[in-house]
């Protein structure tokens, strides 16, 4: 989706349903260029815009880089924004993991994150926001999250390495923690209710508010913030 040649360009992976999604509607109203990438293709209207995604494979830096390419390619101008968005979550125990599971939870989780910002990097300028998402599981321990605990913790590290390595071009690399989110995934365990049952401040996120606090972590107002995790999980984990 292209907006006029003021708009500012937006990156957002995994933009087809959940926070991804939520996000690139939120940067859309805002008036943002954003280009939606997602392995699943999906069309949807925000404020009379269009946006579709661009079927991409996170894993495959090519397929990154050819994507990102094509878009600016349309309208010259660079990359203000990457919001790495796109994960799995499939369970997991060191009883019942298995090679081909770790690939997969790694490759998307982790590679995802490093190609996109690598190739969206190099179209980045001066002032420019890298937002990764990671999770409360980061943190704190949760039953049956082996591999993607790890993959998350792994994203928050990566945060950190990228901020100090983008620091000298004045690129910013910070890091969302959600916790329980109203989400379809999460809709899709039967656990919601229970969840909200144990967080201090009585229920869920939705999905908009975890997409506002991506443009928080792109504007003005945190520009001298690089290299941190903001956790927003209502209470629920606390450090």
């Amino acid at each position: 989706m292209t907006q006029g040649s003021a708009a500012k360009t937006a990156v957002v992976t995994g933009a087809a349903s959940g926070m991804g999604r939520s996000t690139a509607e939120a940067l859309v109203k805002e008036g943002w260029d954003v280009l939606a990438l997602d392995r699943e293709a999906a069309e949807f209207d925000v404020a009379g815009e269009v946006i579709r995604t661009v079927e991409v494979d996170v894993t495959r830096r090519d397929e990154v880089r050819d994507a990102i390419a094509d878009h600016l390619a349309e309208s010259p101008r660079h990359v203000e924004l990457v919001a790495n968005i796109a994960g799995v979550y499939p369970p997991s125990t060191l009883e019942d993991f298995s090679e081909s599971q770790y690939r997969k939870v790694f490759d998307v989780n982790v590679l995802g994150v490093l190609n996109v910002t690598a190739e969206a990097a190099a179209h980045m300028s001066e002032g420019g926001a890298v937002v990764n998402f990671a999770s409360v599981d980061a943190f704190a321990v949760s039953p049956g999250q082996l591999l993607y605990g790890a993959s998350k913790a792994a994203v928050v590290m990566l945060t950190k390495e990228m901020a100090l390595e983008l620091a000298p071009r004045k690129i910013r690399v910070n890091a969302i923690a959600p916790g329980w989110v109203n989400t379809p995934g999460n809709a899709a365990t039967g656990r919601m209710a229970s969840a909200a049952a144990g967080i201090p401040l009585g229920r869920v996120a939705q999905p908009e508010e975890i997409a506002r606090w991506v443009s928080i972590l792109a504007s003005t107002d945190a520009a001298f913030m690089t290299g941190e995790t903001v956790v927003l999980s209502g209470g629920d984990v606390l450090r």
